[in-house]
């Protein structure tokens, strides 16, 4: 019936092609619970192929485990026949607009998004729930098999959420967090580039179990640091023992030999230690240091100052270069003697030559990236004074790793998008230093609490909070920025919802053929061409940022999305139309069985365009 499958990718069918690449003697038959043959993996075998020994049963090795983590294996590689559906109302410059925010469960979301951005994000960004036994995580219980699980994908509760309290008396407090961590962060690395690298923020509670998932996931080989945030200024006199605080900041690349981190701006300070006292005509400089401490009997020679003082190094210490290469930095007017000419020598080091940026400390002081307090502030004021969020990130915390872990053109990823201070630090960042970095934001509806703040201000989920913060964020940037600058401070918003196809769609087997002839279309009424379109988008793996344009050829619309990569038409499509569209050679063109007026039309369109634009791909949903 279909050229388009309109669900995501099973991974797990994937992992098997994979395998069978690679180790062929490996695969076997089986049945499903349907009793269908389908392809399996001997692991036995496959153990024995990527071992120097003979293995024999379960042998003891080093591992991260937990009740309930196969679940989250088979939660992460399982398909869902879900869409993004397209929201123009609550969009900013939803037609030019490069930035995404993404409304629903952020495992879904990075499901749909595994073929249209597989690899194409430079950074992502996180700050999940720390697991204090006081806020939400999700409940992945995916026990359907894949077969179920396509048809059943939208067991969540009433109000579309998966998130459960996770208190301290839960017996699997810890498993419940990493269950829900693992999954995401499997589908996460798939989307991060070579290059890429990935930040969490997290506390005490789970930062050292967090570290094993990233091992494990990420590869220990590929982690670059472990950051400490001092998030706070004050002493916490009422704490039981300590006064935390810290958060801390995990960093990994994707592939190590690959990432290059960025330097952090030179400060004020530090340029203020340079100055110019003899003129030189390459600028300012700061004298160093000409010994070093070790002793090297050639590099301890006396040295005659032009007063006529007579200089050793100190003992213990030899001069940092050799007596003839001395003597070339004198000629160079690089050695320093002093305004009298009596000083002990130094080397003259000058801005000009020295790194345009410093390395970052593994300790980020709040006096820099901002704290909690400041957090708070700064959103409650642009919120018109209301506080809805108890411990936002400050906006300099997330441009720091933003510096430090993407250029200028960057896409840039929050699957945790809470108050949507990465986004705000994305458009900020870019008003500063004329970058086109991109985001991909993404925030659950959780429901707001009756009698929170942010539901009497009309707030009745915090993706409505996280909408409005970027929209509030932008104007205010656009406020401060140069007239003559442009900037993307817009955001198209999609949001997850059921597959726009009935389930006719997806097993048409389970339908006799009068029920079938019976059906008008296998598309829900309640869907539009706009829905379709971003679903083809998903389901072809064009990226869902692409500018798209609407025309009227032949009294049916027409989308263009970035201009010939993909043509879509769920009006009449008439021979016309199809002429007009061929015109631009597009890559991709895609209609509806009801858009035709026969069965014979669909072959008929495809033979049309083999003649008129012989590299067009054309299917039908």
């Amino acid at each position: 019936m279909s050229d388009l499958k309109m669900h995501t990718a099973n991974l797990v069918a994937k992992n098997i092609e994979k395998l069978t690449a690679l180790f062929p003697n490996c695969i076997t038959e089986t049945r499903n619970e349907q009793g269908e043959i389908i392809k399996g993996v001997d692991f036995d075998l496959l153990r024995q192929e990527l071992s120097s020994v003979l293995v024999e049963g379960e042998q003891e090795r080093y591992t991260l485990n937990w009740v309930g983590k196969k679940e989250s294996i088979l939660a992460a590689n399982a398909p869902i026949a879900k869409t993004l559906r397209p929201c123009r109302e609550e969009s900013v410059n939803f037609d030019t607009t490069e930035n995404l925010f993404i409304e629903g469960d952020n495992l879904d979301a990075l499901k749909l998004l595994q073929e249209n951005y597989l690899g194409k994000v430079k950074m992502i960004y996180i700050d999940p729930p720390y697991n204090t036994g006081k806020d939400f995580i999700y409940s992945d219980n995916f026990a359907e098999n894949i077969e179920e699980f396509l048809i059943c994908s939208n067991q969540i509760d009433e109000d579309g959420n998966r998130l459960i309290a996770n208190t301290e008396s839960n017996g699997r407090f810890h498993s419940d967090w990493l269950s829900m961590m693992y999954s995401r962060l499997r589908l996460a690395r798939n989307l991060l580039t070579d290059d890429g690298v990935i930040f969490i923020s997290i506390d005490d509670n789970e930062q050292m179990n967090l570290r094993k998932v990233c091992d494990e996931i990420l590869g220990e080989q590929n982690f670059v640091s472990h950051v400490i945030w001092k998030k706070k200024y004050g002493i916490q006199n009422d704490a039981k023992f300590f006064s935390t605080n810290h958060d801390f900041i995990l960093i990994y690349s994707k592939n190590i030999s690959k990432y290059r981190q960025n330097l952090l701006p030179r400060t004020e300070e530090q340029d203020k230690r340079y100055t110019n006292r003899d003129n030189d005509s390459r600028g300012v400089w700061k004298a160093g240091d000409l010994s070093v401490g070790r002793v090297t009997e050639k590099d301890i020679y006396e040295i005659i100052t032009p007063s006529g003082r007579k200089v050793l190094p100190s003992n213990g210490r030899s001069w940092v270069v050799s007596q003839e290469k001395f003597l070339e930095l004198v000629a160079d007017n690089r050695i320093w003697f002093g305004e009298k000419g009596d000083n002990v020598p130094s080397i003259k080091k000058f801005l000009s030559e020295v790194k345009q940026g410093r390395t970052s400390s593994t300790i980020w002081e709040y006096t820099e990236v901002g704290h909690t307090d400041s957090a708070s502030r700064d959103l409650k004021e642009l919120m018109n004074n209301k506080q809805f969020f108890d411990y936002p990130k400050p906006v300099n915390l997330i441009k720091q790793a933003l510096i430090l872990g993407s250029n200028s053109e960057d896409l840039i990823m929050d699957f945790f998008s809470g108050s949507g201070t990465t986004a705000h630090a994305v458009m900020q960042l870019n008003a500063e230093d004329n970058g086109n970095r991109k985001f991909i934001c993404v925030q659950l509806p959780e429901k707001t609490d009756e009698k929170s703040e942010a539901f009497k201000a009309g707030y009745s989920t915090i993706a409505e909070i996280t909408k409005e913060r970027i929209r509030r964020a932008g104007s205010q940037i656009l406020q401060n920025l140069d007239e003559n600058k442009s900037l993307d401070v817009g955001f198209r918003v999609l949001k997850i919802d059921s597959s726009n196809m009935k389930d006719i769609y997806y097993q048409p087997e389970q339908y006799d053929k009068t029920m079938l002839d019976q059906m008008v279309s296998h598309i829900k009424e309640d869907r539009t061409a706009e829905d379709l379109l971003f679903q083809v988008m998903l389901d072809w793996g064009v990226e869902l940022a692409l500018p798209i344009e609407r025309k009227t050829i032949d009294g049916s619309e027409v989308y263009f999305v970035a201009g010939n990569t993909l043509v879509a038409c769920f009006d009449k499509f008439t021979m016309n139309v199809v002429d007009e569209i061929a015109k631009i050679k597009p890559l991709r063109v895609v209609s509806t069985e009801l858009a035709i007026m026969h069965d014979q039309d669909k072959t008929n369109i495809k033979e049309r365009f083999k003649q008129l634009s012989s590299d067009t791909e054309v299917r039908f949903l």
